[in-house]
This record gives structure tokens, sequence and C-alpha cells, in this order.
């Protein structure tokens, strides 16, 4: 045994004091005998298993329901459903609204509570859509959560000892972390029992015999010295050797802080900042962007769709009409536009935004000329995740608008943000295709372990875009990649990096 008894904590003391050879070690008895909190108990079942002190003989575990403070309510007012039927017995038939204004119930749990009695072929909607009984019983289902209920008041109820009719009824009464409007929470537990090895015997020997209680002071205080109770006590033993706690100051996180470091440039250099919301319809996440609704990026598989609500409301006038128009035969554009007829049920349909360009379309009909706009936009969009790839990313987004801004501006961005944002040495630019931009440019840059990849598109947006929303001077538009750009200027090697869990991580990337 090598143990230094001195350095054991008064809580691994006082249980070892306190048990025999063979004996059962379990919470339930030492929370009894020695006053221990359930923390308390854990902490030094789990410091003297390390130890080897003591072993582990028998894990039980078993899942009970207990009352929430709804269910409380419920065993003294009724479960919704019984209240519903009762209210009905004595008042005849009323509309769902009314049952809940004079239940002072939730239209959704009355809603609920007479699909059940419904389905049960209790009650059902009349000629004048008014809820009536049809039966005057109510369903067994009921009684026998209300027995449950009743039963309750006094004790949990053991999973084990329910019928297989009690465990369907109370099913749909019971949240697994106890819901604030759930009639049961459903608690899963289990109990271990432990016993003292012989390295534990050995231990609690040396104990005794050096008088350790576990009474020990560990502190010396103020009110201790003007009492002279100190006097009465001896004091734990201080162990100079012991590690000492590490020291660890708040920081913030490093991409956070990139993050913020980019904005604050691009402010520096004059730009303006814009920023949306997360979910977006088709209209202003392609559609504004002269993106024909056949494009194959709209397809599922490329773009998340919101399930609830499917579609938004409207969307704006005069954009709507004026794309539109510029989509079927281009409008006053000068363009011939995509020869369809467009769609405006798909256009209201809700996607979460998919590129950071959909700011850029919001901006539009309001930039002022001259005028230099940007954004760090999360977006969304299915893709294999892998070192340079992610299902959600971030793109710093933004638009120059003037009446002489050219291709060689939008160069000197791109040169920008690859050399002094990225810090890359090695940069290429290649020509490229987006249904919003001509001519329209992909700006590459090479990784020393990830070689080239790309960083982003750029362009000038065609007339279909600008003229649309109002506007009949060039427009610089880019959308680049600042996760990627990231992966440069803090020398890392693959994305998931910047958004990992690891805690040491991010600590090493701060430089402790």
């Amino acid at each position: 045994m090598d143990i230094d008894v001195k350095n054991l904590h008064p809580l691994e003391v006082r249980l070892l004091r306190a048990v025999k050879m063979g004996e059962d070690i379990t919470a339930e008895r030492i929370i009894k005998e020695l006053d221990y909190k359930v923390g308390q108990c854990n902490q030094a079942f789990s410091w003297l298993s390390a130890k080897g002190l003591i072993v582990e003989k028998n894990r039980v575990k078993y899942a009970f329901y207990e009352l929430t403070d709804t269910g409380k309510s419920q065993a003294e007012l009724g479960l919704p459903v019984e209240r519903i039927f009762t209210f009905l017995k004595e008042n005849g038939a009323h509309t769902l609204p009314e049952i809940a204004a004079s239940l002072s119930l939730e239209q959704s749990d009355v809603g609920s509570s007479f699909g059940q009695l419904s389905g049960a072929k209790c009650a059902a909607l009349n000629g004048e859509r008014k809820a009536e009984l049809i039966s005057d019983s109510l369903p067994n289902d009921v009684v026998i959560a209300r027995a449950l209920i009743n039963k309750a008041l006094n004790a949990p109820l053991m999973e084990a000892d329910l019928t297989k009719e009690e465990k369907n009824a109370i099913k749909g009464l019971a949240k697994k972390r106890g819901a604030a409007a759930s009639t049961f929470k459903y608690v899963e537990k289990e109990d271990v029992t432990y016993t003292l090895t012989s390295d534990g015997q050995e231990v609690k020997d040396a104990l005794l015999k050096a008088n350790i209680t576990g009474e020990e002071f560990g502190l010396l205080t103020p009110q201790m010295i003007q009492s002279g109770s100190w006097k009465n006590g001896t004091f734990r033993p201080y162990g100079l050797n012991a590690p000492v706690s590490r020291i660890i100051p708040g920081r913030t996180n490093a991409y956070g802080d990139y993050l913020m470091w980019v904005k604050d440039k691009l402010v520096s250099l004059g730009f303006e900042e814009f920023d949306g919301p997360l979910v977006e319809n088709e209209f202003w996440n392609g559609d504004a962007l002269f993106m024909p609704q056949f494009h194959s990026a709209r397809d599922i598989h490329d773009v998340y769709y919101i399930k609830d609500p499917v579609h938004c409301k409207e969307i704006e006038e005069p954009w709507l009409s004026r794309v539109a128009k510029t989509h079927e035969d281009g409008g006053d554009t000068g363009s011939r536009g995509w020869g369809y007829t467009f769609d405006h049920e798909f256009t209201r349909r809700q996607v979460m935004r998919s590129q950071g360009t959909v700011l850029s379309a919001h901006q539009l009909p309001k930039a002022k000329v001259p005028g230099k706009y940007f954004g760090v936009a999360r977006c969304f969009r299915y893709d294999q995740v892998d070192a340079t790839h992610g299902a959600d990313f971030y793109q710093t987004e933004g638009i120059v608008v003037g009446k002489d801004v050219n291709l060689r501006n939008l160069l000197g961005l791109l040169k920008m943000f690859a050399e002094e944002v990225a810090g890359a040495e090695e940069v290429k630019y290649v020509p490229g295709y987006f249904p919003f931009t001509e001519p329209s440019i992909e700006v590459h840059i090479k990784h020393p372990k990830l070689g080239w990849f790309e960083l982003g598109g750029s362009g000038i947006f065609r007339p279909e875009v600008t003229r649309a929303m109002g506007l009949d001077v060039p427009v610089l538009a880019w959308g680049l990649g600042i996760d990627r750009m990231a992966l440069m200027h803090l020398g890392l090697n693959d994305l998931r990096e910047l958004f990992t869990p690891d805690i040491e991580s991010v600590r090493m990337r701060r430089g402790n």
C-alpha cells in the first residue's frame, strides 16, 4: 500500500472508519449513518474506488415514476380529459374554445383531450361543430391513469410493478426529465453496492493507529480564533508536495477573435456592415439573384427546407413583380430572361440561408451610390464534411456600388482578402460561372498542407440583378469562405478544428 493516510480527505476518512470488512457499503447507508449529502457520498465512493480501497460488489438499475407539480395539481383538480368529460356531462354541448375558456385550459390541452375522448367513442362533434358526450363512461385508460395518480401521491410508482395496461396508460403522461406540463417524471436510477478491499482495511487500521478521525480542522477562520475553538481540535497537515490547482484565465475563442478582426479591418476601409436572418425564402436566396427556379442548386440535396411554416406570408413589392418579369422575359434589363413562367408559390418557400449573397440581394434596393457593404454570414448547405467542407459555414459577403468600379477594383479586393486577411503566399484567379455575375472569378489559395483550394467566388452583378432592384450602376460582389481563410491565418489543417468541443485544443491555439 502506497498511500499517505494523512492526505486522505475527511469524507474518505470518516467512511473508512465507519465500515467493516465484508459489509455492504451503499449510498443509503452512508447518507443515514454519516449524514452525508448525495454529492458527498458519490465523491467519497469515486475517490476510494480510484485508490482501490473499496470495490464495486453489485449494481442494480431500476426506473420509477413520480408526480410533478402539474401532476399534483391534476390529482386535486383532475386531468384535463376528466374535467372536460365532467363539464360536458353537466353543461351539455359546447365548442372547444368555450370549453377552454370555461375551464381555464390551454387550447392545445382541450384539443388533445377531446381527441382522446373522440378516439375512445366517448365524445364527438355534432352538426353545430360542438363537442358532446356519446358515452356515460370515461375511457378505460383515463380511469387507470386516475388510479395511478392517486397511488403516486403516497410513493413513486416502480416501473417493474406496473401492469401492461398501467404502463400504456402512464406512457403518454410522463416525460423523462419531467417537463413542466407533464403529469409524471420518469426517473432512471441505479443502486451500487461496494465492499472494503484488503488495502482498504489496511488503510483503515493505519487511520485508527494514527488517530485520524476525519473531524480535523482544514481551515483556520477568524471566528475560530475569536472563540478559541481551535484549541480543542487538531488540524489536517499541509501537503507541501501536493499539486496546486491549475489556474486557467478566461479567454475569447480564437476563431471568434478572427471574425472580429476581419470585421474591424473592413470597417476601417470604409465598409458598412449588413446582416440578415438565418431563415430566408427562395426569393431572396435565389430568385432575386437571377438564379432560375429550376437551377440544380435549388435541389433538396443542396438546400435545407423549413418544415413549418413551409412558406413565408408575402414577398415585398415592387421587387417581386420586377424579379418575376426579369426571369420570364428580361423585363427592362435588356435581357431575354430565362423564358419560363415564374412560380409565385415556389418563391415563398422557406429555406436555411445557403449563401451569403442573399445579404447583398437585400442590400441592393437600399444601397447608396457610391457605397461599400459587407457581412459575415453563417450559411447552411448539404455537403460531405471534411477538412475543407462543412454542412454549415461562414462566408464574408460584400458589394461595392459605384459608377466607375470595374474588374481591376475587384481583383484588388480579392488580393487583399487572399494575402492580408487569409495570409496566403500563393494565389491564383480562375474564370468561374454564377447565374448572377458576369464576368465571374474564383480565387484559389495554396495551403501548406491541404494544397490548392477555392476561397470563394466573385464578379460584377448582371443587370438582371441590379436593375430589377432599382440600381443602374456597376456592382462588384464577392462571397468568400471565411472559415477557409481562418485555416491559413490560424495555422490549422482542418476546418473542424475551428468548432471543436475540445477546450484544450482551443487553449493551445490561444498560446497558453
